[in-house]
Formats: C-alpha cells, structure tokens, sequence
C-alpha cells in the first residue's frame, strides 16, 4: 500500500535573542544589536537584522562584530527570558500536533500530516502558528513547508524575516535541481568549496554523481547529500529527542596557568552543573573534561563511573582528578567545560510517521 505523502513545517523564529531583546526595550529597535558580551574574548550569539546588514552574525567574534559595525550595541543575553517564550510558542505548537521536534530555543520540525484540528492544509496551519506567534510574544517566524524535514528546512531560510515558503510535492524536482550547492543544509564553506572545485554549483550538478563517488569525496556525508538532492528524506520527526550528555563550559577572560586558579574555576563550573542537573532529574556515569588551550589545542579526558552520579561536589572530584592527568600539556588554558554521559534518561518509543494530501 503507497503512503500518503507527509507534511512537514519547519518554524524557524527571526533573530530570535535580538528580537526579543528589541521588544522589550523599544530604545533597540531598528538599531544594530548583538546579544553577547563585548569583550576581548567575547562571542555573539545572536544580531539583529540590522547589525546582520553589517556582516554580524552569531558565533563571531565581539571584537570583529564591532570593528564591522562600531555603532553595534551589546546586550547580555537573559536565557531565562529567551526559555520562557520559547515555551510560549511550544504551546502554540502543541495545539496543532504532538509530533514536535524542537531542534533548540527558536527552532523545531512539526509534522502536521494527522493534526489535532483536522485540517488538510500544512500552508494554513503555517500562516495560523505564525499569527498565533506575533500575537502572543510580538516576534516574527518563518516558516518552511515541504515533504520532508530536509526541504522544510531549506523552505524556512528562502525569504526570511516573517517568510512564507511552500515546495509541494510536484515542485521538489525542479527546487532540488536549481538549488545553489551553498543552500543545502549541511554544506558549509569547506564543503561548498570542495564542491565546487568538482564542478559543482546546483543540485543539478550534484545529482550527476554517483552514491559511491560522493562517498569516497565526502565520506559518510556523501550518502546524505545523494538522497537529498533526490528529495529523499524519511528521518521522522521526533516528538522527544534523546539527551546523550549534560555540560557547562566557562571560556575565561584572560588565560590560566595556576592550578590553584583552575581549581576554583573548576569547582564553579561543577556546581553549575550540579544545580542545572538537579532541575532535571538527570545524572550520568560518564564525566568528561574539556580543556581549551591558549593556542587553541583542545585536549579531552573521561572517567566512567558503575554508578550514576548527579552531585556537583562529585563531579568535581572526578574532573579535578582528570585535570591531574600527568599526560595533559602544562600550559596556560583558556577554557574548562565539564560534560556527563551515559544518562538515566529513559529511551523513547520511536514515533510512528503517518503520512495526507493537499499542501
């Protein structure tokens, strides 16, 4: 028996941190922000639209942002603020389907195939989810509505902010074969620049290959890229995902050398974890430290435990034990994290997919 065709939204909110950081304090608005810290080790995490206009993006430097953008203003981010409407928007999610896949605070995959309102337009639970958005938090969202999570996802980027695309079924072919190499999701810069040194710059390019070609270029990565581009995609979309490890990791404002020193930014980190660990219920037989170094170099150590451990003061014991590795460089570091898994967390029953008709 043929299966009916799935239909996947992809909401993606619009700069989500800066966003609301610009609702709540109407002297940002249309203005360049960048959720972050400025200083000389500072990241961004988030820019508005305007500062984007700049070349400010997230993950870059603070000290570029503002050498890009030098009227850029710097807001600390309030996670807190950002947890809380994303929930808001969960909940509005949650009306139409229970098969939600949040992919982090302002992302996550719906499938709206058998919904709880019955409706048989994917388009039109999209427009409603975002009008329902921008009346509860003020925010804007874009939404990508295809066949498969991988078009979905695509669909959301194409005319961001407060964008609206659809790829039907009929449309996926041509969409595949004229889509930029840049635009599939999971090639970055080294990728695209790989392929593009095979000739590659559209899916029509790409759909030339062979599976086992596109495997000896790009290993394992060469399978996805040639089902793709073929508008295959069955990954279901996944109403709990599960958490394979729990960490908090402090980068420091100037680099440490003394062990005294460490140990104290250590004990903070632990404690960090701890109390987040406690809020959830979750503990771990594996305690893995994560050490960055000043030149970059970054060195892991793990201890497996034959009991689950949850308690702040423990794991620190244990990654203060692995940071006495006589194996590990003497040198000065700039980051510690401290992670835990193999987690009590309790597998989940895989998520059936069923699969209607008009998009």
């Amino acid at each position: 028996m043929q299966q009916i065709q799935r239909k996947i939204i992809h909401i993606d909110m619009d700069a989500f941190f800066a966003s609301v950081e610009q609702r709540d304090n109407p002297y940002l608005r249309r203005k360049p922000v960048a959720v972050g810290v400025d200083s000389p080790r500072g990241v961004v995490a988030a820019a508005s639209y305007e500062a984007r206009k700049y070349g400010v993006h997230s993950a870059l430097a603070s000290r570029t942002a503002r050498q890009r953008c030098p009227q850029l203003i710097f807001v600390k981010p309030r996670f807190d603020v950002y947890k809380s409407v994303s929930k808001e928007i969960m909940k509005i999610f949650l009306q139409y389907t229970d098969l939600v896949e949040p992919l982090s605070l302002d992302e996550a995959y719906l499938d709206v195939t058998e919904n709880k309102k019955g409706m048989r337009s994917a388009t039109i639970i999209a427009k409603e989810i975002k009008a329902a958005i921008k009346r509860k938090t003020g925010l804007t969202a874009s939404a990508g509505i295809s066949i498969n999570k991988f078009l979905a996802k695509v669909a959301s980027d194409m005319n961001k902010p407060d964008g609206l695309t659809v790829i039907r079924p009929d449309q996926v072919k041509d969409f595949l074969l004229a889509l930029p190499i840049e635009k599939f999701f999971g090639v970055g810069k080294v990728t695209a620049a790989k392929m593009k040194a095979l000739g590659v710059s559209t899916g029509k390019d790409l759909i030339k290959f062979e599976q086992m070609e596109l495997v000896r270029y790009f290993g394992k990565m060469g399978t996805y890229f040639y089902k793709v581009v073929r508008g295959e995609d069955d990954r279901p979309v996944k109403s709990e995902r599960i958490r394979k490890s729990f960490g908090v990791e402090k980068t420091f404002d100037e680099d440490i050398v003394l062990m005294e020193t460490l140990h104290v930014k250590l004990e903070s980190i632990c404690e960090e974890l701890g109390r987040r660990l406690s809020k959830t219920g979750i503990s771990g037989k594996t305690v893995t430290l994560k050490i960055k170094y000043f030149d970059f170099e970054v060195k892991t150590r793990s201890k497996s435990l034959k009991r689950f451990v949850n308690e702040g003061s423990e794991v620190f014991e244990i990654s203060k034990e692995l940071l006495l590795s006589s194996n590990l460089p003497r040198k000065a570091i700039r980051l510690l994290g401290v992670s835990l898994s193999n987690l009590n967390t309790e597998k989940t029953k895989p998520v059936s997919n069923q699969l209607t008709l008009e998009f």
